[in-house]
């Protein structure tokens, strides 16, 4: 590899990489709160609990109100 392969190969990257950030930006609450509700689907049938979920819910749908309202 020589010096401009790896320029090449960093803009690849961080054009990836601002995609990545545009389709975060793009995915609406719905969709977030599905895969949320997925990962704790999956979590549960692993086996995979956590003590304080209730408080941190509590933190995430603030968050999510907060997004909505300020958007």
């Amino acid at each position: 590899m020589n010096k401009s392969d790896v320029r090449a190969y960093v803009k690849r990257w961080e054009a990836v990489a601002e995609i990545e950030q545009r389709e975060l930006q793009e995915t609406s609450v719905a969709e977030k709160w599905w895969q949320l509700d997925a990962i704790k689907q999956r979590a549960a049938r692993l086996g995979i609990t956590q003590e304080n979920g209730a408080e941190e819910m509590e933190i995430f749908l603030l968050w999510a109100k907060l997004k909505v309202d300020y958007a």
